[in-house]
């Protein structure tokens, strides 16, 4: 009975479906998604279509959970269908695609309290320091074992939730609009053009909807799970598409489709056009306080996925080694040193998104298609009462291939992103062979 009244419930797996999406992106990518986008109708579909692509994936993430239960991370999933070698380097790339959204989200904090500290522009330079002291700060702090209370983060939660409250509320609020007309016609658009501008602003739209691969963490804790699973995954991603339309329309309403192209605290324009200078400001302050515990969770979580793969032989044993107070010393320095070593050579979010998003693509491809032979390997259990969904296999081909059309995408705009993030997946492989050729060796 009483492991019967643990499982998940529908209304559970909606909110953590929703909690598990909704982060920080939402403040800042309605910009980078806009700058892409050359007519409104793509800046919009875009969001659309991203929510769509969202759902396949945490309902193909959710029925992998349930065929090959998995606790701390998907990772484990690619030693079971994979080369040893892929598994290695992939799992390693997926930690740095983590460590890249963790420094641009300090980023996106840095952008609004620079707003506050300086009367003028801060220069890219300025915010990524500011950046890099978030994550230094929080870096010793949980080196000395301290932690936020479950209370605080609450609280926080709250306040994130209030600022998007706040924000969808300006589309009832009467405001004046600057009005900037686009240089350009609509019938000088080409059908590339379309191809191109969509693709591009999927990029922002893929950062901000991410986390529901971690749906595949829980697909063996629900209660009735062929019902609930797909129907919780389903109505907390249309929520959450319903939710992003309604901000992304508050940013237009509010500040104007160009001008959204290269406004910077964007948030923070909306809260100052309702409330004025003051609003700004208060704006600005909380959503910095905001970021920060998300930089905090994010220092707290990650480097327990590098104690797992330790664990598991995937990285080398020092990884899984800790203090007297339970601190992960090595896990959380080196994951924070990628973070910091990342802002130092990415100092601006636009770099930082296409480099995270182009390993995302990657990770999401890899592990997405390993439905396949999970499915075969698991057939003897479709009879029972784990989750398998329906329009088996359109919906993990669908998002396998929109991450194989975004990875494209940052490949033609930002070459040399994409060459770098291809190089860094290089050298985990000579990395995993190296290692390997030494140990067969001293053997």
């Amino acid at each position: 009975m009483n492991k019967q009244r643990q499982l998940l419930n529908l209304f559970d797996i909606t909110m953590i479906v929703i909690g598990l999406v909704i982060g920080m992106g939402i403040f800042r990518t309605a910009s980078d998604s806009a700058r892409a986008a050359i007519t409104p109708n793509v800046f919009f579909i875009s969001w659309v279509v991203g929510g769509l692509i969202a759902l396949c994936g945490a309902l193909t993430y959710a029925e992998i959970g349930s065929r090959y239960p998995i606790t701390g991370g998907y990772y484990k999933i690619f030693a079971t269908c994979y080369h040893p070698s892929i598994a290695f380097a992939v799992n390693c790339i997926i930690l740095i695609s983590n460590a890249a959204s963790l420094s641009g989200v300090a980023l996106i904090g840095s952008e609004y309290i620079t707003q506050v500290l300086f009367e003028e522009p801060a220069a890219d330079f300025t915010k990524a320091l500011i950046a890099m002291g978030a994550i230094l700060l929080f870096y010793g702090i949980n080196l000395m074992g301290l932690r936020m209370s479950s209370t605080t983060q609450n609280i926080l939660m709250v306040i994130k939730i209030g600022m998007i409250v706040l924000i969808v509320s300006a589309i009832f609020f009467p405001v004046e609009t600057p009005v900037v007309q686009s240089s350009v016609s609509n019938s000088q658009w080409t059908v590339m053009d379309y191809i191109k501008s969509f693709g591009l602003a999927l990029i922002a739209v893929s950062f901000t909807y991410g986390g529901y691969q971690q749906t595949i963490n829980f697909g063996d804790e629900v209660k009735h799970p062929q019902k609930n699973l797909p129907r919780g995954i389903f109505i907390g991603i249309l929520l959450i598409i319903l939710l992003y339309l309604s901000v992304s329309y508050a940013y237009f309403h509010v500040i104007g489709f160009e001008e959204l192209k290269h406004a910077k605290g964007i948030a923070a324009i909306v809260a100052e056009r309702m409330f004025g200078e003051t609003g700004r400001y208060a704006f600005s302050i909380l959503l910095f306080i905001a970021v920060l515990a998300y930089v905090n969770v994010l220092l707290l979580s990650n480097p327990r996925v590098m104690f797992a793969m330790s664990e598991d032989g995937i990285l080398p044993k020092a990884f899984s080694k800790k203090d007297e107070k339970g601190v992960l010393t090595v896990s959380l320095t080196i994951y924070a040193i990628i973070s910091v070593v990342v802002l130092f050579f990415a100092d601006t979010f636009d770099k930082i998104l296409g480099f995270t998003i182009f390993l995302d693509s990657i990770g999401m491809a890899f592990s997405a298609a390993t439905i396949f032979i999970i499915r075969k390997r698991t057939a003897h259990l479709d009879k029972r009462t784990i989750y398998s969904m329906r329009f088996f296999p359109f919906m993990p081909i669908v998002f396998i291939a929109a991450y194989v059309f975004v990875a494209t995408s940052i490949a033609i705009d930002q070459p040399s992103t994409a060459l770098t993030a291809t190089g860094v997946l290089a050298v985990f492989l000579a990395i995993y062979f190296f290692t390997q050729k030494k140990k067969k060796h001293n053997a």
